[in-house]
């Protein structure tokens, strides 16, 4: 029954990255809707397709690293769509932060998207940098912090139709939403890998 369920987890986190990313992906040739709001955005040329390109790019590589068999049986494909998912959200959180401060949403805003974009940029390179030490625990705990933050593109989108629903104005709850998106997110990352860490304590344990 849990590996059901992690398994049901899974497949919804991968199909609601996989159509954030290509839905996403319209900006880059601008065709279909998009938002009046970030083509308004100060700095959103050039830096809006370098971060729709990274960003969306590793929203939709990210989720096949979570594959035990993948990381089993293809190590190889692995650490390319690892260097792949690494590179989009590096390339996705430089994008993003400098557009942070040209959001027409003001100051609570851009730190809100600010801070995400910083602290995505250093679990990545933590990941990317613990897996060339080899010390791959802590690699994978790193990509997991990264992973809920990529997500975060997810998580906004699930909250944007909230907002009429709480009796505020738009700019207002998308204020809100510039810290949301992310923050419980990493709160439920860490709660992950301390229980993951500490079941794997108590295995070493009894093993010796």
């Amino acid at each position: 029954m849990t590996k059901r369920l992690t398994w049901s987890g899974w497949g919804l986190a991968a199909l609601l990255s996989a159509g954030v990313a290509i839905f996403s992906y319209r900006y880059l040739p601008r065709i279909g809707p998009l938002s009046p709001a970030i083509l308004q955005n100060a700095f959103h040329r050039p830096w809006l397709d370098v971060h729709i390109a990274g960003a969306a790019t590793a929203l939709f590589v990210g989720p096949l690293q979570f594959l035990p068999w993948l990381r089993a049986r293809s190590r190889r494909l692995h650490r390319w769509l690892g260097r792949t998912y690494v590179v989009g959200c590096l390339a996705g959180g430089v994008g993003g932060f400098i557009m942070a401060f040209g959001s027409t949403a003001g100051p609570v805003a851009t730190a809100g998207f600010a801070s995400l974009a910083v602290i995505w940029i250093i679990a990545n390179v933590q990941g990317w940098r613990l897996a060339m030490a080899r010390r791959f625990d802590e690699h994978r705990a790193w990509m997991i912090r990264s992973f809920a933050m990529t997500f975060a593109a997810v998580t906004l989108r699930l909250y944007l139709p909230l907002i009429p629903l709480f009796g505020v104005s738009f700019v207002d709850g998308y204020r809100a939403i510039s810290f949301l998106a992310w923050i419980p997110n990493l709160i439920l990352a860490e709660l992950y890998i301390r229980g993951a860490f500490a079941v794997r304590s108590r295995l070493l344990s009894a093993d010796v």
